[in-house]
């Protein structure tokens, strides 16, 4: 088992070399530090994607979500406009680093069939558009960060 350090620890590490140069002097003509880069957080993983996740899954019920491992799974979710389908999905947020290739989303479905649940194939264009809508939504919270 892989044993991360305690979120406090990475939190502090990210800080030191921006406190060491702070020291340093400087104009007013410097440039505004990046206190929203991704590694200055309290969670194991993006703080923006696992921010985005949640919203964008905020219609579905929630199983399980550990933000030091980056995983959110929902219950299954029926659409009210399709009652004899359900869905659920799992986020997998891989990385500290706010890039598209730093999340995975995957989905199961399942059609009711005469009273019992079958499992049926998820369109490709589903998670994608999921995937699609979680990293619109983490790079809209980053910006609205750096602008406050």
């Amino acid at each position: 088992m892989i044993r991360r350090p305690a979120p406090a620890l990475l939190a502090l590490l990210a800080l030191a070399p921006a406190l060491a140069l702070g020291a340093c002097g400087g104009g007013k003509d410097r440039p505004k530090a990046d206190l929203a880069a991704s590694k200055i957080t309290t969670i194991g993983v993006n703080s923006y994607l696992w921010r985005a996740s949640l919203d964008t899954l905020s219609f579905m019920p929630l199983l399980q979500t550990d933000s030091n491992g980056g995983v959110i799974v929902t219950d299954w979710y029926i659409n009210p406009s399709a009652p004899t389908e359900r869905v659920k999905v799992t986020v997998t947020i891989l990385d500290q680093d706010l890039r598209a290739d730093g999340l995975r989303v995957a989905a199961l479905r399942e059609v009711n069939q005469n009273g019992q649940w079958v499992a049926a194939p998820v369109k490709a264009a589903t998670v994608q558009k999921l995937e699609d809508a979680i990293l619109t939504r983490a790079r809209d919270l980053r910006r609205a960060s750096l602008a406050g």
